[in-house]
């Protein structure tokens, strides 16, 4: 009878646990708001997305996208530019900030 109930409990378990796994449909429709609100609160001129997005843990919430793209203001000219767009999954809000230093090679300085 333990034995029994055990295996009930198990199974619900393991059902429970697969019902809430995001099916690849589900992904890729995050992907697509994800690049959608990136792209609409960006603030270069032609943005598009630099590589795959980075999932965070669900305890933080949020997925990160970089967007490269050129500087809109005419004094720019032109020039290119990248931002990181921090996407947080439970209001599907779109967050972003200058990241043109943060992928360059620091200088190292001479003896």
């Amino acid at each position: 009878m333990i034995l029994r109930n055990l295996s009930i409990f198990v199974i619900a378990l393991l059902t429970c646990a697969c019902t809430q796994a995001a099916t690849p449909e589900a992904w890729a429709a995050h992907d697509q708001t994800l690049l959608a609100k990136c792209l609409q609160a960006s603030h270069l001129k032609n943005p598009h997305a630099a590589g795959s997005p980075a999932l965070f843990d669900d305890g933080i919430g949020y997925t990160a996208l970089l967007l490269k793209g050129t500087y809109p203001q005419k004094f720019m000219n032109n020039r290119s530019g990248t931002e990181l767009c921090l996407f947080q999954r439970a209001t599907q809000k779109a967050l972003i900030t200058e990241w043109d230093g943060a992928i360059t090679a620091p200088r190292v300085k001479g003896p």
